[in-house]
């Protein structure tokens, strides 16, 4: 019975990605990312209305969040690497607080999924976590901004098209909601592989023992 068993997972899926992942592990590897990063956005497309929806029934809407000034729009006005100003979508506001803190407590909660599910499952890494945590962190937050910065560009002519020009109303919103929090997840994707690769090793020593 158990050598069915194992003729079985030998010629079964489990044997031919065993197969797969011996003769091409980095493709492999890349592949396993592929599908946790994918499960992660999945997870954040969740979340997020969760808190948005919170986060709108307090006053912190009200609260003007626009910080880290960085030139100018080309309409002349400031350009904020953060930029939440005052006021719900839906009467031409950035989301304020409220909506800054709906964002990143999503993106840190996956993140830090992220972080073990990829050190484990993917990498199957054996270096000192604490290490590999504090470079994750690190290359966390540059990412954090350097994806606000970027958002400076889309956000607001996806949120006007879909709501205003479109006239979509709170349908437009949710949809922007989810395409921006899609190309977040895709700029993170493509960043944090390359270094996943550097902070999560596998050290000879720790194998062997």
């Amino acid at each position: 019975m158990s050598n069915e068993k194992e003729t079985k997972l030998a010629t079964g899926p489990l044997g031919f990605w065993a197969r797969y992942k011996e003769k091409h592990p980095n493709t492999a590897q890349f592949l396993v990312f592929f599908l946790l990063s994918n499960g992660i956005t999945v997870l954040q497309l969740v979340l997020m209305p969760v808190f948005k929806s919170i986060f709108a029934q307090t006053s912190l809407v009200s609260t003007n969040f626009q910080i880290m000034q960085f030139g100018q729009n080309f309409d002349g006005s400031p350009y904020y690497v953060f930029d939440y100003a005052a006021g719900a979508l839906s009467s031409g506001g950035g989301g304020g607080l409220a909506y800054f803190l709906a964002v990143q407590i999503t993106i840190a909660i996956a993140q830090i999924i992220n972080f073990f599910a990829q050190r484990s499952i993917t990498f199957k890494s054996n270096s000192n976590i604490w290490v590999a945590a504090f470079w994750y962190l690190v290359a966390y937050i540059v990412i954090t901004i350097g994806a606000a910065a970027a958002q400076g560009f889309y956000k607001a002519p996806i949120y006007d098209l879909l709501m205003n020009t479109w006239g979509l109303g709170s349908v437009g919103e949710t949809t922007a909601d989810v395409i921006t929090m899609i190309i977040n997840s895709a700029i993170s994707f493509w960043v944090f592989y390359p270094i996943f690769k550097i902070i999560f090793k596998q050290e000879p020593e720790k194998q062997a023992e």
